[in-house]
């Protein structure tokens, strides 16, 4: 796909993310290099050359807007209005492994909303993308309007960490809660390719901890579940980015309103207030092998 200036954002999301899939595929299976970025964490070289081919597209096409980008970090105006958030390989463990699970996110903030965004899947040849209003699956350059759907009952649970409101939840702790077997099916997909998964219908809903603003991993995910309809908020039922952070997305409201019960059940059987529990608790400090961008745009690893 050529971008010219006046192309729509949407559509400039969706062209860089497809660049960065054409990388992930090519590079699939081979002997690739590894960088060492925190305890259990690293990138590899299609993590690196994947970024780079999508920033060469958002950069001939909006040359003035700010990035932040996983491996590379925060270019362009500090307070920029317009900045893109690039995670270009999210499930770098599934890939090394030669497990196709992973993607490519890309998504547009203007001032305090995402308003365009797109997820790859390099082997299934999807994009899901959004212009902020509607959401739709990009296969074989045909679009379908995405419908969420909880009929699978499936509800995909971020294990990785950090956990900044545990002991108060723990993920993990959720899927062994008799209420949670008794109405739904745990999946761990470890990418959040699952969280478009949510907005295609393929979900039931999505949870996990962490701070997501800013986020480069599920600012795309959120954008697309929310201009699909899902009902989308805090791991407590707070506006999102608000209070103890992480993400209840779901297909429905009747499914959300469920596991809302079950993270504030495991909350009140701890016996911790959940919004102090965690505080303070970080990640470990990056290495030095890549330049890394600021904490909060990669509160998950997911790699």
């Amino acid at each position: 796909m050529t971008i010219i200036h006046e192309e729509s954002d949407g559509r400039l999301a969706v062209a860089a993310a497809e660049a960065g899939a054409a990388v992930v595929r090519e590079l699939y299976g081979r002997r690739l290099r590894r960088y060492e970025k925190s305890a259990g964490d690293f990138a590899t070289e299609a993590d690196l050359a994947a970024e780079r081919a999508v920033l060469e597209v958002l950069r001939a096409a909006r040359p003035g807007d700010a990035v932040t980008a996983e491996e590379s970090g925060r270019t362009g105006i500090a307070g920029a209005r317009r900045r893109w958030l690039v995670d270009p390989l999210c499930g770098t463990l599934n890939y090394a492994a030669r497990t196709m699970l992973a993607c490519v996110n890309v998504a547009l903030r203007v001032g305090s909303d995402v308003t365009a965004a797109a997820t790859a899947d390099p082997f299934a040849g999807e994009v899901f993308w959004t212009d902020g209003t509607r959401a739709w699956v990009r296969r074989d350059g045909q679009d379908t309007e995405l419908t969420p759907a909880a009929g699978s009952a499936l509800v995909d649970v971020n294990l990785d960490p950090p956990f900044p409101n545990a002991p108060g939840f723990r993920a993990a702790r959720l899927l062994t809660d008799p209420g949670f077997a008794e109405r739904f099916r745990p999946r761990v997909v470890s990418s959040t390719l699952a969280v478009a998964w949510v907005a295609a219908g393929r979900r039931a809903a999505y949870v996990t901890d962490g701070h997501l603003g800013d986020s480069v991993h599920f600012a795309a995910g959120i954008a697309l579940c929310r201009a699909a309809g899902c009902t989308v908020t805090g791991l407590y039922g707070e506006p999102l980015h608000t209070g103890a952070g992480g993400l209840v997305a779901a297909a429905d409201a009747a499914t959300h309103a469920a596991l809302l019960k079950l993270v504030r059940d495991q909350a009140s059987s701890g016996g911790d207030d959940h919004a102090s529990a965690g505080v303070g608790d970080e990640a470990s400090p990056e290495a030095d092998s890549l330049p890394s961008p600021e904490a909060d745009s990669r509160p998950q690893p997911l790699s």
